[in-house]
């Protein structure tokens, strides 16, 4: 019997991916060809947009990842990927059929296309957000969808015009940059031409024209710069394999869109690799090159001394050949190459690393940054807030600083101290508190250069500040410092929440709260039930934020405990409600500056220790301290009077204090100087400073914000400022109107 044509296209795809399979047993060829089986069998009667058998697709990617020397599992998935999304084979049809870490291997692929969303962003984000999850879990999941991402950006020709824009913007936005952190050189050199193709057809087709012509114009040039090359090495006694490259279409529209040139202007088009027995001949082979032929300044660079985040190493120079062309040259050895051209994939040896090694999915440092990609994962839920993170590691102008005992660190441009100390360890970025760059003392926001040595101190009962946020430069740091401040906060307002309710329960004559055991449970409940919360905790957590009045709380459980027969306690009532000199059994919640951000201290009447002060419990705002005479409070007490509680000071503060202070002067020369003096001899900071814009005036209100301890310190800073012959008067503000 004839075979159809696509029986005929599909064996004769086949055929060749087994050409590239000579890497593999006999028996995992067999299990390879059983998973083709099965995939052809799935697929029958399915065809591409342009009209080809389905089969061709996965076969394609196979291929792909064979050229990578994957696994067999991985090349089991890559035939089998589409099989469960669009012909309903089940993953336990796979597990039984092939084993779990094939049918983890398409289940993993599958996710990424399965999701929908609200919008595309939202489904682009989380869609990369799984697929990140997946690779950091197993770096075969990555290559596969790369793989599969290459063939259909080979054979879109057939879509419409809007799905091709998309799909490149996609893939210039999201795949390529990660096909080049994972090292994969020539996949993400095609996929940045590919997307260009479809991005700007008419720019392409000319840039295309254009090198062609250039091609042809100095063939002769480049033929004669290999021939001196060749002819130098030959003199030295270097072996090397001496091979013409050129730069990409798309990185040489990069390169005139930055720079502004037209492609006339642009020199080193065309450049050299060469390939050398050992590392120290790449240093020969420049020192030759460097004898040949001039180089350009600032154009060396050594990756092999310091290699990319991605594994690549070689030497990169580029000197100026005949008629004055800039040529690069790149110096590396067999195994640089295969890691330059194949990246992660050149750490997949199996054969040689050992089959612990395919299971336990390692690649090398590329796989080491997608392992720290499920880091930031555990401590950011939302999607697009995660790809931005991740973005922000896509693109990377590395520095490389050095620990104190010589390790080298690469961080992003721009990347500051606080970032260093987290890319060490979580631990060390939440308690840094100073640091030491070349040994001398410097500011946690710091931006790094190539070169320092960077110590950070730390302090055990120090944490992460919110100010940090507004400098950090890595994923890792942001993440980490969002997520304890979160965390942070909601302790804090579950401790306050559970002293106010206590406080209340006091008020109701109850001396102590039933325990949380069987013969409560019922009590309990209905408390739940009264309050819409899940748990103890989380009744807590909304009376800490202000989102339950305490007092009602409160009665509703004495209510509850009054039906079992527990009577309130007379005494206890009168001394919480009436007995004013009683204060010792008195729940007054104090306050010493520590409090953090369930406290928040009005800005309103900035209030010190000293000043009599009342607490305002917010809607969602945590506990509010106002000063007791202030308007803002006096209008709220009007209408909130329930919300209102007694707060007092403690013995001892931990910090300082904000307040606000205005200070008239004569408008002369030296004046605010003198002010700002004094106030520095009085031991007292200034966070904020202004004066009126008019300065033609001969009298001048200076307003201040300053850091004092409490009202005799400020008392004291005023006197101090009094003293200045320029200073007509200086006053406190108390309160906004």
């Amino acid at each position: 019997m004839t075979p159809s044509p696509a029986e005929t296209a599909s064996a004769a795809s086949f055929a060749a991916l087994l050409n590239k399979l000579d890497y593999l047993a006999e028996n995992e060829i067999a299990s390879v060809r059983a998973a083709y089986k099965l995939a052809d069998q799935a697929h029958l009667g399915q065809t591409r947009k342009s009209g080809e058998p389905y089969i061709t697709h996965p076969i394609a990617v196979a291929a792909q990842c064979a050229e990578w020397k994957l696994d067999t599992p991985a090349l089991m998935a890559a035939l089998l990927h589409d099989t469960m999304e669009d012909c309903g084979v089940t993953k336990e049809e796979l597990t039984e059929k092939f084993g779990a870490p094939v049918a983890e291997l398409v289940d993993g692929l599958t996710k990424l296309d399965k999701l929908q969303f609200s919008s595309r962003q939202e489904n682009q984000a989380e869609s990369f957000r799984k697929m990140l999850l997946a690779m950091a879990a197993d770096v075969r999941v990555i290559l596969i969808k790369l793989a599969d991402r290459t063939h259909n950006m080979r054979t879109m020709s057939d879509m419409k015009p809007d799905s091709q824009r998309r799909i490149a913007t996609e893939t210039l936005e999201i795949y390529a940059p990660i096909a080049n952190r994972l090292g994969l050189n020539r996949t993400y050199r095609e996929l940045e031409d590919l997307s260009f193709k479809y991005l700007h057809p008419w720019r392409y087709e000319t840039l295309s024209k254009a090198i062609g012509h250039a091609r042809s114009r100095r063939r002769h040039l480049v033929q004669e710069v290999q021939k001196n090359v060749e002819d130098a090495f030959a003199t030295a006694g270097l072996k090397a394999r001496i091979k013409a490259r050129e730069k990409t279409i798309f990185s040489i529209y990069r390169k005139m869109d930055s720079k502004k040139q037209s492609f006339a202007q642009l020199y080193d088009i065309f450049g050299f690799r060469i390939i050398v027995p050992s590392n120290s001949d790449c240093y020969l082979a420049l020192g030759i090159l460097h004898s040949l032929y001039k180089p350009v300044p600032q154009r060396l660079k050594d990756f092999i001394a310091i290699p990319k985040d991605n594994g690549y190493q070689s030497l990169h120079t580029t000197l100026i050949g005949p008629a004055g062309i800039h040529v690069e040259f790149q110096m590396r050895t067999d195994a640089m190459h295969q890691v330059a051209e194949s990246g992660v994939a050149a750490h997949w040896l199996y054969k040689t690393h050992g089959e612990q090694a395919a299971a336990d999915g390692k690649g090398g440092k590329p796989a080491n940054w997608l392992k720290s990609l499920l880091d930031i994962q555990k401590e950011t839920l939302d999607a697009n807030e995660f790809l931005d993170h991740v973005r922000l590691n896509l693109f990377p102008e590395d520095v490389f600083v050095f620990t104190p005992k010589n390790r080298i660190m690469s961080l992003p441009r721009g990347a500051t101290v606080v970032d260093f100390a987290y890319a060490i360890h979580s631990d060390v970025g939440d308690r840094a508190v100073g640091c030491l760059i070349n040994n001398r003392e410097a500011p946690l926001r710091t931006e790094l250069s190539s070169g320092d040595v960077v110590q950070v101190i730390t302090d055990p009962d120090s944490t992460p500040k919110p100010a940090w946020l507004s400098f950090v430069r890595t994923a890792r740091a942001r993440s980490r410092i969002r997520n304890h401040l979160k965390v942070q906060s909601n302790e804090e307002a579950r401790v306050l929440g559970q002293r106010l309710f206590l406080q209340a329960y006091r008020a109701e004559g109850m001396e102590h709260v039933p325990p949380q055991d069987e013969e409560h449970k019922a009590v309990w409940d209905k408390l739940l039930r009264f309050a819409n919360s899940k748990s103890l905790d989380d009744l807590y957590l909304d009376i800490g934020h202000g989102k339950r009045i305490t007092t009602v709380i409160a009665k509703q459980l004495a209510m509850l405990m009054t039906e079992l027969g527990e009577k309130p306690d007379a005494v206890l009532l009168s001394m919480e409600r009436f007995n004013e000199e009683a204060q010792q059994y008195r729940q007054i919640i104090a306050l010493d500056g520590s409090e953090k951000s369930s406290v928040k201290y009005s800005p309103c009447c900035h209030p010190l220790p000293g000043d009599e002060i009342i607490g305002y419990l917010g809607r969602g705002e945590g506990l509010i301290v106002h000063t007791a005479d202030c308007t803002v409070a006096k209008r709220l007490r009007a209408k909130d009077a329930e919300r209102f509680m007694e707060v007092e000071w403690a013995e001892h503060m931990t910090r300082r204090f904000p307040t606000a202070v205005t200070v008239t002067i004569h408008n002369r020369v030296g004046a605010v100087a003198g002010i700002t003096a004094a106030i520095a001899r009085s031991n007292a900071n200034i966070g904020y400073i202004s004066m009126s814009d008019d300065m033609n005036q001969e009298v001048l209100d200076v307003r201040l914000i300053l850091q004092v301890r409490d009202r005799l310190h400020l008392a004291n800073v005023l006197r101090g400022i009094r003293r200045v012959p320029a200073a007509i008067r200086a006053t406190r503000v108390k309160s906004a109107a």
